[in-house]
């Protein structure tokens, strides 16, 4: 799904260099370089990578399978985890959380093992992303039915708050600061900063051209968040003023979108057309897409790996949707049992 506050002059002033730097920096070509088959059934969701440990978390309907990303391989499985949406990591905690959408619940597992340790209800509906935060050691679900957002004790898992927002809750970062950026899908998006201290929304903010926001990331050293949007639109807001700093054409179903630091790129991944646009960060409030990469249809989530500059998207194999439904206008296609595969994109 960047998180750094250095007080010292000196270090503020290495840090405005270097990104400078980045910004300033020609982009590589990025290429579709490789293709894992994982296989098995069920549909996908939120994708999580753990650099340290070269992990790969996909979240699989029913369960999150593992995959070690120097192999290509799965090395483990959380079991029962029913309706998964999303993954959150704490490391100095060794533990490790999902958000179970069926279930209203998250399971707890050890961060080495893999070994699942408890499930916990929570009061909020159909919970959807999940996330960490280090500095108030706060655990969040963001429930999509009940629209609202769960806060509990990371290391207890007692809930102590719960917060409610004015849509359906997607993506989420946080700044290391304080503060949490929250996309509310819809029309148009909203855009919340949220203090996780006071776990209270500080700020509600409309992503003007921006339809159904999904995914979120977050540039914390210029304050700039990135809202991936239907309509083939990406926005850029000021993360202190909520001020609408550009706004950029990107491809057609996009539903993540993640930022690197060290090279000042935004990559969107895009399910609708099968592409990774590619947006370059030329400034604070100027963009400019430098590669449409084709990947695949369906290939919608996507986790970055900041140490090796490659991205993991994930799809399959598509047959025809079923027939439309009062309750179901617009289906999806049927996914084709064991053809679901990660692809791999780097820099050539």
């Amino acid at each position: 799904m960047l998180r750094q506050s250095f007080p010292q002059l000196f270090v503020a002033a290495a840090l405005t260099c270097f990104a400078s730097a980045s910004m300033a920096a020609t982009p590589g070509t990025y290429t579709l370089t490789d293709q894992w088959k994982i296989g098995g059934t069920g549909g996908w969701d939120y994708l999580a990578m753990d650099s340290a440990t070269h992990r790969l978390f996909l979240s699989r309907g029913d369960r999150a399978d593992v995959v070690d990303t120097t192999t290509g391989k799965i090395v483990g499985s959380i079991p029962n985890t029913q309706g998964i949406h999303g993954v959150a990591l704490a490391p100095k905690l060794k533990r490790g959380f999902t958000s179970n959408g069926r279930g209203n619940s998250i399971t707890v597992f050890d961060y080495d093992s893999l070994a699942v340790l408890r499930e916990v209800a929570i009061p909020g509906q159909n919970p959807d992303a999940i996330h960490y935060e280090a500095s108030t050691n706060h655990l969040y679900t963001f429930n999509g039915r009940s629209k609202d957002v769960t806060v509990l004790d990371a290391s207890s898992l007692e809930v102590i708050g719960t917060i409610v927002v004015p849509g359906k809750p997607e993506f989420v970062q946080d700044d290391g600061k304080g503060h949490l950026f929250l996309n509310i899908e819809t029309e148009p998006g909203k855009l919340l900063r949220i203090d996780s201290k006071t776990m209270k929304v500080a700020a509600t903010w409309t992503l003007e051209g921006c339809n159904s926001p999904t995914g979120l990331a977050l540039d914390s050293v210029h304050a700039r968040v990135f809202s991936v949007c239907d309509d083939k639109v990406m926005t850029v807001t000021n993360a202190k003023t909520g001020k609408q700093v550009a706004k950029v054409t990107i491809g057609d179903g996009p539903d993540a979108v993640v930022y690197d630091a060290k090279t000042g790129l935004i990559f969107s991944s895009n399910g609708g057309d099968g592409t990774l646009s590619v947006v370059r960060q030329v400034s604070a409030n100027t963009y400019k897409v430098v590669a449409s990469v084709p990947t695949q249809r369906g290939a919608r989530t996507m986790a970055f790996d900041a140490s090796t500059g490659k991205a993991y998207l994930v799809t399959s194999d598509f047959g025809p949707a079923p027939a439309a439904t009062a309750e179901q206008p617009h289906p999806r296609p049927t996914i084709v049992p064991d053809t679901f595969r990660v692809l791999v994109v780097e820099p050539r």
